[in-house]
């Protein structure tokens, strides 16, 4: 190669007919590659002429650049003379000025200390929500509104967070959600998560979009621990079907998490602003002229999936349980417990309040199956993310008839706030906080929490109240199966 450029140079490839970029020192022209990246060209453009290193490296798993581009791509190396200095960071509070993970309380002084960490774009990512922020805030006011009802004279001195979660023992109700682009927070990243999980017996969820790769993720995992794997469906399935493959052969990995509450993205007003990779659905996202409505929905994920043929599609690459993931309303549990033996599991949720502003937290949605179609408690098992943050919350919701309970934005930012103890840190309290709640209300197992526990009276009349429509969707599903 030997080839060696100046930044002045490159900077002259900056549009989509010549698109250069500078990563780990090496110049590559990416051009043909733009109306194709996954993100959308704009991505990419905004970047060209540049180092993007700084924006690449946190987000994209090793491997990304020889998956996706040519070796002629590869045009040389930079002089590193010729490159912009970097600006020099804000003030910000130094390391001294912050309390140590270990004194931190609760997820809100965890958070605060995170934000004073990290970068801006990593803060908008984590933070962000869709419109106005409406279901994300929702999502742990309705934890807030359901009052608890403690017992007394009961011998409570032993207690246990054990379980099982789709047959595999767990130390504890509490799994971390798949949430993306963890080195963002902190260069451990998902790996970091995964360490601290190990630590504490808790199952971890692995996001479709982690900025590690799977085998990275589990390589340090012991023998006991659970992982499940994320997937969204691209709209060329051989991608898809690759990375199926791959999961396949990790033993850690237990089963699949089919995400379905994003077919299209919501519009995240903090990513914007902050310029993040992961952007809102504009037509400037696919770097062309077709119209929204013709293009393949979010970043290349396919808006076309079907309870019938994405399960047999499903079923074909992998003999995993299946868990699936956004499930909103009474109807679609309904539907998912007829599906039983290909189904093993529901996670309600809103997607962290990230897709679609005022749909409703799980809490509603658990009542809503409590209230329709009790039955779907027995058939699969009901797991819950979105608005956790106290252990309190966590006893709430398996009184409600949720098995697992999922934590997202915590762990990020609790590795952003102290790296892999900072991970622990977020599951020390969550674990000791809902011990205490069992303690206090007279219980000494996750299995003995119900309904008797809890006041739920203030969120009924928010619960929707229209029929019940199990009828249909009994009609249209049972000739599928």
């Amino acid at each position: 190669m030997g080839k060696v450029f100046d930044a002045a140079e490159v900077a002259q490839h900056n549009n989509n007919k010549s698109c250069w970029v500078v990563l780990y020192g090496k110049v590559y022209d990416v051009t043909d590659f733009v109306s194709s990246h996954p993100g959308g060209a704009n991505v990419i453009l905004r970047l060209a002429g540049k180092d993007a290193t700084e924006e690449f490296d946190p987000v994209h798993p090793p491997g990304t650049l020889e998956e996706s581009l040519k070796p002629e791509a590869l045009l040389g190396d930079i002089d590193p003379a010729t490159l912009p200095k970097p600006a020099p960071e804000s003030s910000s509070p130094t390391p001294g000025d912050l309390p140590p993970v270990e004194m931190l309380l609760n997820m809100d002084e965890i958070e605060q200390v995170a934000t004073a960490k990290i970068s801006k774009k990593a803060w908008a990512y984590y933070y962000s929500a869709a419109d106005d922020k409406i279901s994300k805030r929702w999502n742990t006011e309705a934890f807030r509104s359901i009052l608890l009802r403690p017992r007394v004279f009961i011998d409570c001195k032993e207690c246990s967070l054990e379980t099982k979660l789709l047959d595999n023992q767990v130390q504890m109700p509490i799994y971390v959600s798949p949430a993306a682009q963890a080195r963002l927070g902190h260069p451990t990243g998902e790996a970091g998560i995964a360490e601290a999980c190990r630590s504490y017996g808790a199952l971890q969820i692995i996001s479709n979009s982690a900025s590690m790769t799977p085998e990275q993720i589990v390589e340090n995992a012991s023998p006991e621990q659970t992982f499940g794997w994320q997937i969204y469906v691209k709209q060329d399935r051989t991608m898809s079907e690759n990375m199926i493959a791959r999961v396949n052969k990790l033993s850690a990995i237990k089963f699949i998490v089919l995400t379905l509450d994003t077919p299209v993205m919501g519009k995240r007003e903090d990513d914007q602003r902050g310029g993040n990779v992961i952007q809102g659905l504009t037509d400037e996202n696919y770097g062309a002229s077709t119209p929204q409505s013709d293009e393949q929905g979010f970043f290349g994920l396919d808006p076309t999936l079907t309870w019938k043929e994405t399960l047999a599609w499903l079923a074909k690459h992998t003999s995993l349980p299946v868990i699936l993931k956004g499930v909103q309303t009474h109807e679609d549990a309904y539907i998912a417990s007829l599906y039983k033996h290909q189904v093993k599991a529901v996670i309600l949720s809103n997607h962290g309040g990230r897709s679609l502003d005022t749909s409703p937290p799980v809490v509603h949605t658990l009542l809503e199956i409590r209230k329709y179609c009790p039955e779907v408690f027995d058939k699969i098992e009901v797991w819950v993310d979105g608005g956790i943050r106290r252990g309190t919350d966590v006893v709430k919701a398996i009184c409600l008839g949720a098995k697992g309970v999922g934590i997202g934005r915590p762990p990020l930012f609790g590795l952003s706030a102290g790296g892999v103890p900072g991970v622990k840190r977020v599951l020390q309290i969550l674990a000791d906080e809902t011990k205490t709640c069992m303690r206090l209300l007279g219980v000494q197992r996750v299995d003995q929490l119900g309904m008797q526990h809890i006041n739920t009276r203030a969120l009924e009349q928010q619960i929707f109240n229209g029929p019940s429509g199990l009828e249909t969707c009994r009609a249209a599903h049972l000739s599928k199966l």
